[in-house]
């Protein structure tokens, strides 16, 4: 396979069963079994929004998963692009998910050391959470797409991963206005108070800024600031 980010290995085996999605990474690569991990610990939870994991093999000095086979491209998030309902039906699809147990609060783990203790309480929650929606993440079919990778799951409130894929829609050229639109469709959107927002967009702003540089975050918060713009589906003030 031609993509793949956080694996060293991925192809596509065409068996006596059918084809089967492989990835993997070398048995000494610690965070990359940590995060294949994840995947095995959720997968069953998520089936229906991501493909179904069929095993998981360690030989040879690799740690394998097997997945089934979805025939898909990485999804368009450009502004008018007809992936944009599929995406938001496979997000849909994952929303009501509950997280297993172990799975960390994504404001402990994405957040921790940014946030306030104000902040962290409107930040937690139950939902099972992907958190990294960005285009090579969503695979889209005939009209139907996936979520894949399930490599960083956090819990969470479920809006959180609406946010976080209306920033990838700025990302793709969508404008604020088309972006917030695309999040209204979700209830968890819909009910969700302007004070956690600004606490998720707050947070993730001094983040950004501390990773790359308040020069370097500047393009990325500016993106985030926008979810609070208008206050599409937002109820309470900030």
């Amino acid at each position: 396979m031609p993509h793949g980010i956080t694996c060293s290995f991925a192809a596509v085996l065409s068996t006596a069963g059918g084809r089967v999605f492989v990835k993997g990474v070398p048995e000494d690569d610690a965070a990359g079994r940590a995060a294949q991990a994840w995947e095995v610990a959720v997968n069953p939870a998520v089936t229906g929004a991501g493909p179904q994991l069929l095993w998981r093999l360690e030989t040879g000095g690799w740690d394998l998963l097997g997945f089934e086979w979805v025939a898909g491209r990485h999804a368009d998030l450009s502004p008018g692009s007809p992936d944009l309902p599929l995406v938001a039906a496979a997000l849909g699809a994952a929303q009501g998910l509950a997280a297993p147990a172990g799975v960390p609060q994504f404001v402990d783990r994405d957040l921790a050391g940014f946030v306030t203790a104000g902040e962290r309480q409107l930040l937690l929650g139950d939902a099972l959470l992907h958190t990294d929606t960005n285009p090579h993440n969503l695979l889209v079919g005939d009209g139907i797409a996936w979520l894949v990778d399930w490599a960083m799951p956090a819990r969470g409130p479920a809006w959180v991963d609406v946010a976080h894929t209306a920033v990838r829609l700025m990302e793709g050229g969508c404008g604020c206005e088309e972006a917030l639109e695309w999040a209204a469709r979700f209830p968890s959107w819909q009910a969700v108070d302007r004070g956690a927002v600004a606490a998720f967009v707050a947070a993730s702003c001094r983040a950004w800024e501390t990773r790359v540089g308040a020069r370097g975050a500047r393009a990325s918060n500016a993106r985030f600031e926008a979810l609070l713009v208008g206050g599409q589906g937002l109820t309470g003030t900030a």
